[in-house]
């Protein structure tokens, strides 16, 4: 049974019937080896398996320990990125593909919960994307538009009514999408795996790949204990490489959340009443929604870990008061930090990893959907049933990584420093 640490979050203390992996010993052969246990790698492992394929995942910590299991948990359809500018990023065609299939992200979600009954407090009553200024209502406006435009479920409110579905006087307007939800994203993922396992995959925990070799009979992934050998590749480290797979061309960044304990049923009935999940249009964004114990989850933008931990402290206690006067004095009771992985163009990327494997990463923090869609995806690449929804490129660095990851945290920082103090 896997001892390993789990991601320390409120997600992992509320995560039913967690299963436990052993770490890899010995030799193992497969179809394909997939290296990464979040929400990419387990759902291609899941789906290697449903369609016969013989599969192995290796985690270096345990099922979700990463990005997976640090998120808001909003289930969301589509990019940050609007689909207007996808298309123009990456083309007409292969953009608007890209499009429709993240605008079928939720169901696609919701569906594997039902199917497995996955017990992670699904609740699809839409997301509200909530504009803290004049300008963030344009932004929406425009957002709305190309929404409309595709024959989404879309609906873009007034103040006063956004006021009445948040609870929170603050916002100018909202776009609402039905398509989208919640989740607790760490109970997701490890009932995925336990999805997976159910029809064959091998799962291994605490179990870092140390070198990946390809040879002319495919790759042969070795670990301190093991070795794998496979015939495809697919590497889903994203945000959280280690050793041989850390090689991902990300710009890092960081997202915090806190929690309340669960709030005393008046409040509650003040606050998302309707069981949406929230963020805003401000630069340095911020979302907040309420977990199904009623906890007030509050996120933003900032590393609680890093050199402005204090300041992101005081100012989402700060915020959620302006936000919210009647939760003034219930204190925050537990915080957490995940990375992001972010790209250069804002989209995710799929590099090729020698002349069989793939590696796939960059979500900038829309993982549940995108990252469920392009594990299918991927699982249909490797048994060549099937197309990537994106084109795969050649690895490449991403030019000022570091500079622009430190630039990310410091605009978080000031931001929380200046304009957080109200």
């Amino acid at each position: 049974m896997s001892t390993a640490p789990r991601p320390d979050s409120l997600w992992a203390d509320t995560a039913p019937d967690r299963a436990s992996y052993a770490p890899l010993r010995g030799s193992v052969a497969v179809d394909v080896v997939v290296i990464g246990g979040g929400f990419t790698g387990v759902s291609a492992a899941y789906h290697l398996a449903a369609s016969g394929a013989s599969v192995a995942l290796l985690e270096a910590r345990t099922i979700g320990f990463g990005g997976s299991g640090r998120n808001v948990g909003l289930v969301n359809a589509g990019l940050w990125t609007p689909p207007d500018e996808v298309e123009e990023k990456l083309g007409k065609a292969t953009g608007g593909r890209l499009n429709e299939l993240l605008a079928r992200g939720p169901s696609a979600v919701f569906e594997l919960i039902e199917a497995h009954q996955i017990r992670c407090e699904a609740t699809r009553q839409g997301t509200l994307h909530c504009a803290h200024s004049p300008l963030g209502l344009r932004d929406l406006e425009n957002r709305f538009a190309q929404q409309e435009a595709r024959g989404a479920p879309v609906r873009l409110l007034d103040a006063a009514e956004t006021a009445r579905r948040t609870g929170s006087a603050s916002y100018c307007g909202a776009l609402w999408d039905g398509r989208a939800g919640t989740i607790q994203p760490l109970a997701y993922v490890q009932g995925l795996a336990r999805a997976a396992e159910a029809q064959g995959a091998q799962i291994f925990e605490e179990t870092s790949a140390l070198t990946m070799t390809e040879t002319a009979n495919g790759w042969t992934i070795r670990t301190a204990k093991g070795e794998i050998r496979a015939t495809r590749l697919v590497q889903a480290t994203n945000a959280y490489g280690t050793g041989a797979a850390d090689d991902n061309a990300i710009i890092p960044a960081h997202f915090f959340q806190l929690a309340t304990a669960p709030l005393p049923d008046d409040l509650r009935q003040t606050i998302l009443s309707g069981g949406e999940g929230c963020w805003d249009t401000a630069l340095i964004m911020s979302s907040f929604r309420l977990d199904q114990a009623g906890r007030m989850i509050f996120g933003a933008l900032g590393n609680l870990d890093g050199f402005g931990g204090a300041l992101h402290r005081g100012w989402a206690t700060r915020k959620m008061t302006k936000l919210f006067p009647q939760l003034a004095g219930i204190p925050f009771e537990r915080e957490w930090t995940g990375r992001i992985a972010m790209t250069g163009t804002h989209l995710p990327r799929i590099e090729r990893r020698g002349r069989t494997g793939i590696s796939i990463f960059g979500y900038s923090g829309r993982g549940i959907s995108p990252g469920t869609l392009f594990g299918r995806t991927a699982a249909g690449w490797a048994l060549g049933t099937g197309e990537l929804p994106m084109p795969i490129l050649d690895p490449r660095a991403e030019p000022y990584a570091a500079a622009k990851g430190l630039y990310y945290e410091t605009g978080a920082t000031l931001t929380h420093l200046t304009n957080g103090r109200f």
